[in-house]
């Protein structure tokens, strides 16, 4: 049966690379990278950097695959995401049907961590319901963005005895911070969802890029610091063409303070 390793690189650095992830890749036959077009080629680049630097395997290869851009939700954000899923999910069967031999094995390069606002294994769950192509599948974790934006404000996530919330700027802008959150870490915001919060208090710890060269971080109270980062990302994105980024929100104080 055909083996399929679904492995998460990390944040952005190929130091991020763990010596699971390292020895997954040199097991494949074919190794599969996403081109997501000539705007995000930086993301291609990196795995590209990443197979030259780690894998040893001979008899590697390597297979790149468009990924087709998702539609802006006109109805629904759920039917929109549901089409987009299942147009990778055709090009993800034809690829291991293709690619990988029989008894072989193939791998998913996966920024950041497969389980984590990813949707590669939703896909493959696709794949296989249709039965049209059996194979075994393996995940390798990886460091997550978040762990990334911890690390470089050089903070702990959580604070004593607190919980953390993570959600995406959608839900944020659409429901606030929970009250039952003491720090809120929020992904997938391409509008600055923070604006929409009303108290200037809240502390925010912003990075974008994190781990690569280009990395950005700034942190301060959001009435101090948000004006700034919505600035600043804004001309990173216009000068790259893309942007990545997550950020933490908590009020003020430790839990016992308030």
């Amino acid at each position: 049966m055909r083996k399929l390793l679904v492995i998460g690189i990390g944040a952005g650095n190929p130091d991020h690379m763990t010596v699971q992830a390292i020895s997954g890749l040199n097991r494949a036959d074919v190794l599969f990278i996403p081109d997501k077009g000539a705007r995000k080629n930086d993301l291609a680049e990196l795995r590209r950097e990443i197979c030259d630097r780690f894998v040893t395997n001979p008899k590697s290869r390597r297979v790149e695959f468009d990924v087709p851009v998702r539609a802006e939700p006109i109805s629904s954000y759920r039917s929109t995401v549901d089409d987009w899923h299942e147009a990778i999910a055709a090009i993800y069967e034809a690829l291991i049907r293709d690619e990988i031999a029989e008894n072989g094995c193939g791998a998913f390069l996966i920024w950041g961590d497969p389980s984590l606002y990813d949707s590669a294994l939703r896909i493959l769950e696709r794949v296989r319901l249709r039965n049209n192509v059996a194979f075994e599948l393996e995940v390798i974790p990886g460091i997550t963005a978040i762990q990334a934006l911890a690390a470089s404000h050089k903070m702990a996530l959580n604070r004593i005895g607190d919980s953390i919330l993570v959600t995406t700027g959608r839900r944020l802008a659409e429901e606030g911070l929970a009250g039952n959150a003491g720090s809120t870490i929020v992904m997938l915001d391409g509008k600055c969802a923070f604006n929409t919060l009303a108290d200037p208090d809240v502390i925010i710890h912003w990075g974008a890029y994190l781990g690569t060269p280009d990395e950005i971080i700034i942190s301060g109270r959001l009435g101090d610091v948000g004006a700034e980062i919505e600035k600043v990302r804004e001309e990173a994105r216009r000068q790259k063409g893309w942007i990545m980024d997550t950020y933490l929100l908590r009020k003020p104080g430790e839990p016992d303070d308030m």
